[in-house]
């Protein structure tokens, strides 16, 4: 790990702090994701996911039959396919798949459960066009880490077929923010902080209750779900949330790979043009969903 990359990245963070109204926090995010080029070979196309807005991206070394369905972070309030499009793209890359991004609907316009709805909706639309969910692997950051495992329950108990595994990075999984770290974690974390997390999840909330374990996945029944690995940083906020749910996770018998990177800020994946690290940990997950999507 580069300090000197780490460094400038924390550092064009502070100079960019997040604005108070609603429109120009998701300007910022779509901005900062904006910022990086999309690789000149890789294709995009928009589609409609079963009435969820959703795009396509795979580059030329994708494997059509194994598909990433990534479901973006943004705290249920932000974030778009636009914002995460550069990091779909060389996830997909990296796991030799096609990916398919949901532009799921968010609050407070569509407070829970519209998000976990659109996820499953997207999914059937996977199954619809004939992928196999052995090959599919369902992936978010942040509060599509969340929408993800709430997706994942929802598809075991409708008696769907699981897909082949799940990617979380930075989940979002406890709303009430009781993690330790959102206090000890709190003065190197240059991305969020409890205050912001607890006034957007009560957007996304609506009234209710904050355990809801398709609002707090923590919360969930996670027996029989599919392999997952869990990334996290370990100068996050979050960073007890992403323990919590591996511990849980492993208490319910599901294979869990979890992976804990130094110095890392939240979601350091999407700045992975100018931060080794996020190849890295791209790279890793792609090795992950390869052998769990065989």
């Amino acid at each position: 790990m580069s300090e000197t990359e780490i460094g400038a990245l924390r550092t064009m963070l502070l100079s960019r702090p997040r604005p108070a109204g609603l429109a120009e926090r998701r300007e910022r995010l779509d901005a900062l994701g904006q910022g990086y080029a999309l690789a000149p070979d890789v294709t995009v196309r928009p589609v409609d996911a079963n009435g969820v807005p959703a795009e396509w991206t795979s580059t030329p070394t994708a494997d059509v039959s194994r598909v990433i369905l990534f479901l973006h972070g943004g705290g249920y309030v932000s974030g778009s396919v636009a914002s995460h499009r550069h990091l779909v793209a060389e996830a997909g890359r990296a796991a030799g798949a096609r990916t398919l991004a949901l532009d799921y609907r968010r609050a407070p316009e569509h407070p829970f459960p519209a998000a976990v709805d659109d996820a499953v909706a997207g999914y059937r639309f996977l199954l619809s066009t004939g992928v196999a969910p052995s090959r599919i692997c369902i992936a978010g950051d942040s509060a599509g880490g969340g929408i993800t495992l709430a997706a994942l329950v929802t598809i075991r108990d409708a008696g769907l077929k699981l897909p082949g595994c799940a990617w979380c990075i930075s989940p979002w999984v406890d709303l009430e923010c009781l993690g330790d770290s959102m206090a000890s974690k709190a003065a190197i974390d240059t991305m969020i902080q409890r205050d912001y997390l607890q006034e957007i999840g009560s957007m996304y909330l609506n009234g209710a209750d904050p355990r809801s374990p398709l609002a707090a996945p923590l919360y969930a029944d996670l027996a029989g779900l599919p392999p997952m690995l869990i990334q996290v940083g370990t100068a996050e906020t979050l960073l007890d949330d992403a323990v919590r749910l591996a511990e849980r996770a492993a208490a319910a018998n599901v294979r869990v790979t979890f992976e804990s990177w130094p110095e890392m800020i939240h979601v350091w994946h999407l700045f992975h043009p100018q931060l080794a690290e996020g190849r890295r940990a791209i790279t890793a997950a792609g090795h992950f969903i390869r052998a769990a999507t065989p």
